[in-house]
């Protein structure tokens, strides 16, 4: 098998206010919206993040973003009203986390010394 993309999937139970949070996440409007219960941002190093309405699973879902300055991303989220819930730093990894409104964990997380 070859892979060559991957699509994480967020479950939540109303897309629209999904939408505000995650457009303030990722800093823009999502990259796609196939169907009216979904949106979708697409990664800047390949995968795409999937935003979909699914009540049931809603609040369930994790998602790691890895990203190449922490301390440049929580200022720019703080900006957006934004904080995270819980921040740690481990030999191999900082990171913050954060939960959208139906409490799935996004996780932002700066690799440390090269180790990623």
């Amino acid at each position: 098998m070859t892979i060559t993309n991957a699509l994480a999937g967020i479950a939540v139970d109303d897309i629209n206010d999904a939408i505000d949070f995650y457009e303030r996440l990722f800093g823009r409007k999502p990259d796609a919206r196939p169907i009216n219960d979904v949106a979708e941002w697409k990664l800047p190093g390949g995968g795409w993040v999937h935003v979909a309405t699914d009540a049931d699973r809603a609040g369930a879902s994790t998602l790691t973003l890895i990203v190449d300055d922490l301390a440049e991303e929580l200022g720019r989220l703080s900006l957006h009203g934004l904080m995270p819930v819980a921040k740690s730093m481990g030999d191999f990894f900082k990171t913050a986390r954060f939960r959208d409104q139906d409490g799935n964990t996004i996780t932002l997380s700066q690799p440390q010394h090269g180790t990623y």
